[in-house]
């Protein structure tokens, strides 16, 4: 039982191997364990086995459009800042001083020349090398190049989004491509000229329940038919599907003459741990589920929308999200209520 255990704990944070598919395709998996939502040993595992070792997608270069732009970000209890330098290259940093840890920004978005400490006044470059410490560089022995900020491993695909891996290691242990080589070259996203896209605004939901239940519930349509009347105008809930690989999960779907009319192709995919994306002819969206602690996170949206459509067709598929997400909020709410009862295990 034991060596089962260790078995499912190694697999679910990418230490082992994949499971085998069941001998009988029609036999019914058992979902993972109800304290692995509650249990704040998980949660402490799950920072250091995921969010500090896993590439995760944040954001797109649209939002670091100039030099100079910078964006906070958290996850987990972990925050870090992304730039834009001179150079236009987009560089990613833990946002925390190398003097006495103070927060390099405090606020959740700017455009700067320099990266300055509120606390004592060390300056950092957009690089995150260390520009400036007062007092400290006239100093021997003190050398301002073993002191720049902890820097972020980032990549950026061919689509423009931005990945960051928070592995502390020169070189993380986990390279992008392990995990999702191809994926932004999927041939539905042809249809898409992401250059025509523009940030719209940002949203979120804070709620009382675990990351992963935000998770599971994204990641299934078997409750769509119950609980989102607009699904169907969407996607054909007949031909709806997923297709797993490595750390990737496309959702697709058969597009009606009506959707196409109404630029409501979408093209949603998830990515291990946290993140999804939802692209259409209009609109755009990066969905975030930030954990906080085991029972708290925030659903955190990013919308972008397209500079060439009205503020109608954006309009209305900006609307049918929100609806849907709100919707997806309310079930989290409650199930994770009772996951935190005592009574419920696991289900199928």
């Amino acid at each position: 039982m034991a060596t089962a255990a260790v078995s499912a704990i190694s697999s679910y944070l990418g230490f082992g191997r994949a499971s085998p598919p069941p001998k009988d395709a029609n036999t019914p998996l058992r979902a993972l364990p109800s304290n692995w939502y509650t249990s704040q040993e998980m949660y402490e595992l799950e920072r250091r086995a995921i969010f500090s070792r896993k590439w995760q997608l944040v954001t797109h270069q649209i939002r670091l459009a100039k030099p100079g732009d910078w964006l906070k970000f958290k996850i987990a209890g972990f925050e870090f800042v992304l730039t834009r330098d001179r150079e236009g290259k987009i560089n990613a940093f833990h946002n925390v001083c190398r003097h006495r840890a103070f927060p390099v920004v405090t606020g959740d978005q700017g455009s700067s020349k320099i990266l300055a400490c509120k606390y004592h006044g060390w300056s950092y470059g957009l690089n995150g090398k260390l520009a400036k410490a007062p007092g400290y560089q006239e100093l021997d022995g003190f050398d301002k190049s073993q002191n720049g900020l902890f820097l972020v491993h980032v990549h950026v695909d061919c689509n423009g989004f931005i990945w960051v891996n928070l592995d502390a290691k020169k070189e993380p242990e986990v390279a992008w491509k392990d995990d999702f080589d191809g994926i932004d070259r999927q041939d539905r996203y042809k249809q898409f000229n992401m250059n025509e896209y523009v940030f719209d605004h940002f949203w979120e939901m804070e709620g009382n329940y675990n990351w992963k239940i935000l998770a599971d519930n994204y990641n299934e349509c078997y409750h769509c038919a119950t609980t989102h009347p607009d699904i169907p105008a969407l996607a054909d809930l007949a031909s709806y599907n997923v297709q797993t690989r490595a750390c990737q999960i496309i959702h697709d779907a058969a597009t009606t003459d009506e959707q196409r009319k109404n630029g409501l192709t979408v093209a949603s995919t998830y990515y291990f741990p946290n993140v999804s994306t939802n692209i259409s002819p209009h609109f755009f969206m990066i969905q975030r589920f930030v954990p906080s602690s085991p029972t708290t996170s925030s659903m955190q949206y990013q919308v972008f929308r397209n500079k060439h459509s009205s503020e109608e067709d954006f309009q209305l598929v900006n609307n049918i999200y929100k609806r849907i997400m709100s919707e997806d909020k309310y079930l989290c709410d409650l199930a994770q209520k009772n996951l935190q009862a005592g009574i419920f295990v696991n289900g199928v």
